[in-house]
């Protein structure tokens, strides 16, 4: 089963990193290129635990969908996404929040399994795994450019985080 771990570091409250990474508008914002769009499920705004979403997305040239449902949640620590349906065998992407002075220590754990037995661990080892890899990264430097300046305020409420 791929593996990809991620380490990114953040300098803004927990909270706020925290909400920007459940942001279903952020999320869309991050991945413009794929075009994705939340089609059913929680469509805007935050996703909270045991609820789902389903993306409609461009990869590879084709229009694909994925279901996924919060199914850990512990704000503002960590949570986890798990695939319900989608192009996958299945995934499971479990998002961690450490606090350190005033640095969020922000880390991502993705690991899937690709449909089509040996044709699948192929892709995996040519380029699904690096593709999924720059996904999560291009992801990553979006909430850390909003999250470390006034940008999050578009997406979050900033009552909540005074």
């Amino acid at each position: 089963m791929p593996t990809t771990k991620l380490t990114t570091f953040i300098e803004s409250s927990p909270e706020i990193v925290f909400d920007l990474s459940r942001s279903i508008d952020l999320h869309k914002i991050s991945t413009q290129k794929t075009d994705e769009e939340a089609i059913a499920g929680v469509t805007t705004g935050l996703i909270g635990l045991d609820e789902w979403v389903t993306w409609r997305a461009k990869h590879f040239g084709i229009y694909q969908k994925l279901t996924s449902k919060i199914t850990t949640f512990d704000r503002p620590h960590s949570f986890t996404d798990e695939m319900l349906k989608g192009a996958f065998k299945s995934f499971k992407h479990q998002h961690i929040f450490k606090k350190t002075r005033n640095i969020v220590e922000m880390t991502d754990i993705f690991e899937y399994k690709s449909p089509f037995g040996i044709f699948g661990k192929l892709a995996d080892s040519i380029f699904l795994k690096s593709y999924m890899t720059n996904l999560l990264e291009e992801r990553n430097q979006i909430i850390k450019e909003f999250a470390e300046s006034e940008k999050w305020k578009m997406v979050l409420e900033e009552d909540l985080y005074k």
